[in-house]
């Protein structure tokens, strides 16, 4: 298989990803209504789901540093199109959850070797790695809207069968495609490993710091908003429509036109470094939380459009530093360390969220703490060095 044919799954592989990570929040809705549930119990449900995307992806670094990649990815597009089933045909809430859990271990594998994969395919990494994440903001918005059609037209269950029979039709196919034992990764490793820059311990040791304090706060913004706006429409637009495949569509919508956020991200990043593109998002991103939190009505749909798209626009941010400063032999583990901070909160999120608005604490409540989350990151981010210290750095390491 050829690196332009491989990177093409893996970009699909992103997409899967985010797709199956996004049904629950959708179908939930249906859900409880199904089982006649109040929502926060109803959410509850999905806590494995998240709580295995976190743990499973230290193990998935490891063994993306030392076991063929590809084979791996394959096995994302199995396991999650199989559990994706086992979740249609669930007969309860114990059978849900150990489905939801099986989706959330396959899908760990994704972040920590397909994106080490994309940063060494690549010769522009800012870019393919915006590309890549285009692939995965179309997952989400792809989830939103066929999860709220399809649950609103067949039934919830109807929104796990297909597309987990479609990830396992696209598994076979990656399979049929790469059945060479020389691995695409290994015939083009000489493209990236000369592009890392030869910072000194300490730069590298500050630069990881700001990428798990940007895993770990920037996280619970990220999947805080992913997970809650479905639910957020539902009642801030509750005197425009109540129809889940409206309030799908809405929520897809909003995915879909902030997907391509990062592409002139990547290329920002690789002409002028990382620092001064997180910080102007960041700032940006503060002040749209807080717009949100405070809208209502019809006008919530392009506030949050706003949120959405710094959210996404800053998610190639932190690849980008690891393609830089992280060597190939070990990046793996370490996008497995930042991605379990990172998946660790967003496990945490979903009973928070749901524990916070069965007591009452709305989304306005919420969403000014996560505007707090992301100036923290804003802080972090200052310690960044710039480009032309960057540049310095590695003319003294030389």
């Amino acid at each position: 298989m050829t690196a332009k044919t491989t990177l093409r799954f893996l970009n699909l592989g992103h997409f899967f990803d985010h797709f199956f990570l996004l049904i629950f929040p959708i179908a939930v809705i249906a859900i409880e209504r199904d089982w006649n549930l109040d929502y926060g119990a109803a959410l509850a449900l999905g806590t494995p789901i998240y709580a295995a995307f976190a743990i499973g992806t230290l193990p998935a670094g490891w063994l993306g540093d030392h076991w063929r990649r590809e084979w791996l990815i394959a096995l994302l597009f199995f396991g999650c199109g199989i559990s994706s089933v086992m979740a249609a045909l669930s007969s309860g809430p114990v059978l849900l959850m150990i489905s939801l859990g099986g989706i959330g271990l396959f899908a760990s594998i994704y972040h920590p070797v397909g994106l080490s994969m994309v940063t060494q395919m690549s010769k522009r990494p800012g870019r393919a790695l915006a590309v890549n994440g285009i692939y995965g903001n179309l997952g989400l918005a792809g989830a939103t809207l066929l999860t709220g059609l399809l649950a609103e037209t067949y039934g919830w269950r109807s929104a796990f069968l297909l597309p987990g029979l479609a990830a396992i039709v696209v598994g076979i196919l990656y399979l049929a495609l790469n059945r060479r034992a020389a691995t695409a990764t290994e015939q083009h490793a000489g493209n990236v490993t000369a592009s890392a820059v030869a910072a000194s311990r300490a730069t590298q040791l500050r630069v990881f710091a700001v990428i798990l304090l940007a895993a770990l706060f920037g996280g619970a913004v990220f999947n805080g908003v992913s997970i809650s706006l479905p639910k957020l429409f539902e009642e801030r637009l509750i005197d425009v429509t109540s129809d889940l495949s409206a309030i799908g569509s809405y929520t897809a919508l909003v995915f879909a036109a902030a997907a391509f956020a990062q592409l002139p991200v990547g290329d920002l990043l690789d002409r002028f470094g990382a620092k001064p593109v997180l910080a102007a998002l960041l700032v940006l991103q503060v002040g749209a939380l807080i717009l949100v939190a405070n809208t209502s009505g019809l006008l919530v749909v392009p506030a949050a459009l706003i949120l959405v798209l710094l959210m996404f626009a800053e998610v190639p941010i932190t690849g980008w530093l690891m393609g830089r400063y992280v060597p190939l032999s070990w990046r793996s583990r370490a996008f497995a360390v930042e991605y379990v901070l990172s998946l660790g909160m967003s496990s945490a999120i979903v009973p928070l969220i749901a524990g916070l608005h069965s007591m009452g604490y709305g989304f306005d409540r919420q969403y000014l703490l996560l505007a707090a989350s992301a100036g923290i990151v804003l802080l972090a981010a200052a310690a960044l060095p710039s480009r032309h210290q960057t540049l310095q750095d590695t003319a003294s390491t030389a």
